[in-house]
Parts: structure tokens; sequence; C-alpha cells
């Protein structure tokens, strides 16, 4: 059986990606940042879940030590801080930790078992990837980061027989997004320039996620995906 990992994989669209990567026969370990979101999962069989903080190398090594093999790593752990205190050079460097080097510290250690199978990373960018975000620059830095990193192991792994791509949300429901998707006045500009006319879920962003970790998708590396309903196209 396949094995996946998926950090950030205890709510939001890194649990939808754990559950789809279950549902398409993975053995999959979904990580969260504390017990409490490990306990509100909805384990099945073949899904299991730990804490992990991705700040920290010694986790890292614990969690991928007991591990004799990989095929794909799904890197969904991310911070956003809203309403300005991203220009705190202090809550910057955190956020650049966890989304960016966060999604690095995962990648290198999941290589070597990853190059034994011919696996396959997935990273999570954003439009902000794409587009300035004035109100949260440590997470747009981030995001813009993630996207140039994975075109960078792209293209250095592809000669052990890594893959690494991207998806690239757009404005996705979660508890991230609530306080915007549950206001009319902020939620509205956004639908009126999405052409699909709605907001995206968790799950329409695993969909995507699961084919680039599969062999349906075995001549595709360093890309970008958008999942956005076609925002940044309009």
């Amino acid at each position: 059986m396949k094995r996946a990992l998926v950090t950030g994989g205890s709510r939001g669209i890194g649990l939808a990606a754990a559950l789809a990567l279950c549902d398409a026969g993975y053995e999959v370990i979904a990580t969260g940042l504390d017990e409490p979101e490990i306990e509100a999962m909805p384990l099945r069989p073949g899904l299991t879940a730990t804490v992990l903080d991705v700040r920290s190398p010694q986790a890292i090594d614990d969690l991928f030590a007991p591990l004799e093999g990989l095929d794909a790593l799904v890197n969904c752990a991310g911070l956003i801080r809203r309403g300005g205190a991203e220009y705190d050079p202090d809550t910057f460097s955190d956020v650049i930790d966890i989304n960016l080097s966060g999604t690095m510290r995962m990648c290198v250690a999941a290589k070597p078992l990853l190059a034994k199978r011919g696996g396959a990373i997935v990273n999570t960018a954003s439009m902000l990837s794409f587009f300035g975000g004035p109100a949260v620059p440590a997470y747009t830095a981030s995001k813009g980061g993630v996207a140039q990193l994975t075109k960078s192991l792209a293209v250095a792994w592809a000669g052990e027989g890594i893959r690494v791509n991207a998806v690239a949300p757009g404005w996705i429901a979660t508890e991230l997004t609530r306080p915007i998707y549950e206001n009319s006045d902020r939620s509205e500009p956004i639908l009126q320039r999405t052409p699909m006319q709605r907001w995206g879920t968790p799950e329409d962003v695993a969909g995507p996620i699961v084919f680039l970790c599969s062999d349906a998708a075995r001549f595709m590396t360093g890309a970008i995906v958008p999942v956005d309903g076609g925002y940044s196209a309009a």
C-alpha cells in the first residue's frame, strides 16, 4: 500500500487532502499542531494522526525515524495573521518559519524516502503567490517563496525521480477565512470576480492534490496549479 504524509492534516485543506488520499487507497499519516486538533479529527481505517510542529527539526526527525517508505508528502501546515499583525517583525518571522521554512524542512526530511519509491511532493502555495496581499505581507511573502521553492526542488530532484508540484488555492471556505466569507460586504466582491461565482471548499483542493500525487501526473513537476474558480484568470 502507498503511504502519504500530510502536514496540517487535522483541519481545512489538509484534512480534506488526508481523507481524499485515504479514499484513494493510501495509508495516510496526518499531522496537527496540538492534541485537541488531533482528537477532533474524523479518523478512519488507514488514517493515523500525530502532533507535529514544523518549526522543530527534532520533531521532524522523530516523525520520520520509524518510516521505511513514503510515496507522497503534502505540505499544508500554514499560518496567517490578519489585522496588520504581520507588519510586526517577530510575527513576520514566525509566519515565514512555519509556511516557508517548515515546508523546506519537511521536503528535505522526506527526500530519501521519496527517492526510494519515485515519490511526489505537493506544496500549498496560494493565489497570493501571484498577487500582493497588503494586509498579510508575511503570508504573501511565504507563499511566493513556496512557489519558487517548489520550482527549485522540482529541477533539483527530478533526476532522483521525485516530482515536486504545488496547488495555489483561491478563496476557500475554511476556519481561516470564516471572518471574510461570513461578511457579505467582504465576500460579495470576491464572488463578483470569481467566474464560478462561489467560494471553494477544501474538497475542491483535495482532488487536484490527489491527482498531483498520482501516476496520472507522472510527467508533471514544477507546476503551480491554481484552484481558484477562475479568480486569477478574471
